[in-house]
Formats: structure tokens, C-alpha cells, sequence
């Protein structure tokens, strides 16, 4: 039976996860466990398999073989209300160009059902630094306000899940380093955060934990990591000691 909303999780575990396309494995028995407050970087090479995991951990595909827990409950146990706790930010912003920023974030309120809206909406367009802009429509808007945008709108409903797929993509350097505090913000807050980038100097010294992926296995799985971890990174893909 699905479980009834309210639904909470404060752990999200991995076991033996596969997702096969025809005989290509783009996934191959990824096993991990990641906690509440705690930033986790998904890392690897393009092809790596890690925007299908994120696919997989949103609920927007399902694994081969495998489960995913969320607390200790898969999605088809939690039901719909498991997408309640999840927010995710892709390749696809999911955002209407012919909007403005304030009335996507209103829609998206609207579709989540969030307690006061309108103060969430406004919340939002500050913290993304675009409360002069909010009646704009988001086709005038350059990738990196689209980026910020976006973010506030996978955050709008408070997940406890946040899934970021390269996240720093079309930021300068003011918007990166405010990135990461929202990042931290939202770390304190008791959020499982986990992301890819290939900016691993942004994120050095950032991460909970490391994930690194590498032809679909999961090759590491680091906790408390130490910073250098682009050279790190680096002997990992190469095979070398760690």
C-alpha cells in the first residue's frame, strides 16, 4: 500500500543498482548510502552514468535490477508522496520562457501545493538575486539567471532529497561562491544534497562524501574527504593507489 503523506526519509541507500540499455550497461550493481546533512559529490567521466542515476533517484526511471531506499521505503511504496521531498535541477531547467520569474516560481508553488506561496515565490527571486527582475520573462534572461531561477524552483518545496546535475554550469563567480552557500544552507538545514560537477576546485573541501563512477561501477566512496581532490579524482580514473 502507498504510504500516506506526510512522508520523510533521513537516509537514501543504493543497493546493487543496474539500469541496462539493450546490452549497454549503463549501470553496473552501484551500491551507497548517503545521510541527511550532508553534501555528496556524484563525480566521473562523461558517460560515466551518473545523469542516468540521478534519473533514477528522482523517480524518473526506474533501475534493471537494484533498489532504491528512501528512508526505508522505495518510491512505489511512498507513492506520490514521495515526490514531495524530492527536487531536482537537470540539463532542463524546467522553466517556461514565455513566463516571468515570478510566475514560474507561482506555478510551481501552485503544482506543489506549498503553504504561504507568495511569500516563497518572494523568498525565492531574492535569494536568487532577481527580485528586481521578477516580472520579467525568463526568454530575456542569460543561462547563468536561468540557472539561479531553476535552483529556486527545485528548492521551492523544501525537498529533503536535492539532485543537482552540474549545477555551476553558466555562473560567475559571485553566483558560485553564493551557490555554495545556499549549498551549506541547506546542508544545515538536515537536506541530503547530491550533485556532479566538473568543477572539482569549487567543490574541494565542500563534499561529505565522494562518489566516483566510472563505466557504470561505483569505484569509490569516500567519506569525510580531504582536499586535493581533483588530483585525487584523477589517479582514481587512472586505476592508480588512492
Amino acid at each position: 500500500m502507498p504510504v500516506r503523506a506526510p512522508f520523510d526519509f533521513t537516509t537514501l541507500t543504493v543497493t546493487d543498482v543496474s539500469r541496462h540499455f539493450g546490452r549497454r550497461k549503463a549501470l553496473n550493481r552501484v551500491t551507497f548510502t548517503c545521510e541527511a546533512g550532508h553534501i555528496i559529490g556524484l563525480l566521473g567521466p562523461n558517460g560515466a552514468g551518473k545523469s542516468t542515476l540521478l534519473s533514477i533517484l528522482a523517480t524518473l526511471a526506474s533501475p534493471t535490477l537494484g533498489v532504491v531506499r528512501y528512508g526505508g521505503t522505495t518510491a512505489r511504496e511512498a507513492g506520490p508522496a514521495i515526490r514531495a521531498r524530492l527536487g531536482a535541477l537537470g540539463h532542463d531547467l524546467y522553466l517556461y520562457p514565455e513566463l516571468t520569474a515570478r510566475e514560474n516560481l507561482r506555478f510551481f508553488a501552485r503544482l506543489y501545493e506549498v503553504d504561504d506561496a507568495a511569500g516563497r515565490v518572494e523568498a525565492a527571486l531574492t535569494r536568487a538575486g532577481l527580485a528586481d527582475r521578477g516580472d520579467d520573462l525568463v526568454s530575456g534572461f542569460s543561462r547563468g539567471m536561468r540557472q539561479k531561477l531553476a535552483l529556486e524552483r527545485a528548492l521551492l518545496h523544501g525537498p529533503r532529497l536535492v539532485l543537482l546535475d552540474e549545477p555551476f554550469t553558466g555562473l560567475d563567480d559571485a553566483a558560485t561562491q553564493a551557490l555554495v552557500a545556499r549549498l551549506v544552507a541547506l546542508k544545515q538545514e538536515g537536506v541530503i544534497v547530491l550533485l556532479t560537477t566538473h568543477d572539482l576546485d569549487v567543490v574541494d573541501g565542500l563534499l561529505d562524501q565522494v562518489l566516483v563512477l566510472q563505466n557504470g561501477r561505483l569505484v569509490t566512496d569516500e567519506r569525510q574527504p580531504a582536499t586535493g581532490l581533483r588530483a585525487r579524482f584523477r589517479r582514481v580514473l587512472a586505476g592508480e593507489a588512492r
